[in-house]
């Protein structure tokens, strides 16, 4: 549950320990007591401060044309043309991006904002966050609240304004017709709650060379530390894993495409290294036939002859074909009729006399 400590607008400009403040939750009642006496209540407690509209200017970006969060220097030179002072003179703080890619920017004075920083650090008061009352209204609509005796203009309004009665007359008829509003002395308890319930993201002023810097506990880092080796392990993990998935799905695909070229009669692919390697065993025990006809065609039929081997070929679709030389074509054909009763289907072709010998092709038919 957040504590806030409200310091109002009636002592902005002394910034003493003397600064009226008010400080209360969302579950307890205001109390209205001088920031010393308030510093002591809240001694060892995280407070959000707030501060009045009055210190502060509020501007909006055009709708920014990048990505990227811009720098507050970058948003700065963007209104320039709004602001009335040097910028080196001004803390600047940005919201984050609206539905229409704009960017809120609220401007206070950096001089006055490090005196007050400075007080509150001598008070020992424990910040968290620091906004501005007319930046707490919620964003779903425009409103006008009046809180702590002045007019609160924001919400959807492109604006944050803080008036008093007579100004809020002389603005009004330029105010849109639908803005809601609301009044202390008629709903404090709800307007209480639901301003501090801070709903808008509205600006922190804790930022950049500002930005409060808590001393953690050596466990939380510790933690922290080996969460991070955690995820670090996990994404890396998940990383490799979807690589690998990734590239098996590219091999798989790629050799889906090789067995269909290398099988086109294998028109369904059910499990590739099973039939694959049915396929090869198929083909090896072919292999194996052959070599085994030609050893018997060798041992059984040429070699029990006194023909000379030439030259052996071996085509797939012809099979074994064996250029021989013999002494005549009557010792040729005495070696097919042997071929023929060994079970081996030979025949004899492109026969030639070539001096006193005779050559001869004898082909062994594939199965």
């Amino acid at each position: 549950m957040k504590t806030w400590l409200y310091l109002t607008v009636e002592g902005m400009d002394a910034l003493s320990p003397d600064w009226p403040c008010c400080v209360w939750s969302v579950a307890a009642e205001r109390r209205c007591l001088p920031l010393h006496e308030a510093a002591q209540a809240l001694r060892g407690r995280v407070v959000d401060v707030l501060l009045p509209m009055e210190m502060c200017s509020w501007f909006q970006s055009d709708p920014w044309p990048s990505r990227r969060q811009p720098k507050p220097q970058a948003l700065a030179f963007a209104i320039e043309e709004q602001l009335s002072e040097n910028l080196e003179t001004l803390h600047i703080c940005a919201s984050v991006r609206d539905r229409r890619q704009r960017y809120a920017v609220m401007v206070t004075q950096r001089a006055r904002f490090q005196a007050l920083l400075a007080l509150l650090a001598a008070q020992q008061v424990d910040m968290r966050a620091m906004h501005v009352d007319a930046d707490l209204l919620p964003n779903d609509a425009a409103f006008g609240v009046r809180w702590f005796g002045r007019w609160l203009l924001g919400g959807a309004l492109a604006a944050r304004l803080s008036l008093s009665a007579r100004a809020l007359a002389t603005l009004k008829p330029d105010l849109p017709e639908d803005i809601h509003w609301l009044d202390e002395e008629r709903d404090r308890p709800g307007i209480d709650e639901w301003l501090l319930a801070a709903d808008g993201h509205p600006i922190d002023l804790l930022q950049g060379e500002f930005r409060q810097r808590r001393q953690r506990l050596p466990w939380r880092g510790m933690a922290a530390g080996a969460l991070g080796l955690c995820l670090l392990t996990w994404g890396a993990s998940e990383a490799r894993i979807g690589f690998l998935e990734h590239e098996a799905r590219i091999f798989q695909v790629q050799s889906e495409q090789r067995f269909r070229l290398l099988y086109p009669d294998q028109e369904r692919i059910v499990d590739l290294a099973a039939q694959l390697q049915a396929l090869q065993s198929r083909r090896e025990q072919r292999r194996e036939t052959r070599v085994a006809r030609l050893v018997q065609l060798t041992e059984q039929v040429i070699g029990a002859s006194d023909v000379e081997v030439l030259r052996i070929d071996f085509r797939i679709d012809d099979g074994w074909k064996i250029r021989l030389s013999a002494n005549s074509f009557v010792e040729l054909e005495q070696l097919r009729e042997r071929g023929l009763k060994s079970g081996l289907p030979l025949t004899l072709v492109n026969a030639s006399k070539q001096s006193d010998r005779v050559q001869a092709t004898l082909a062994l038919e594939s199965n």
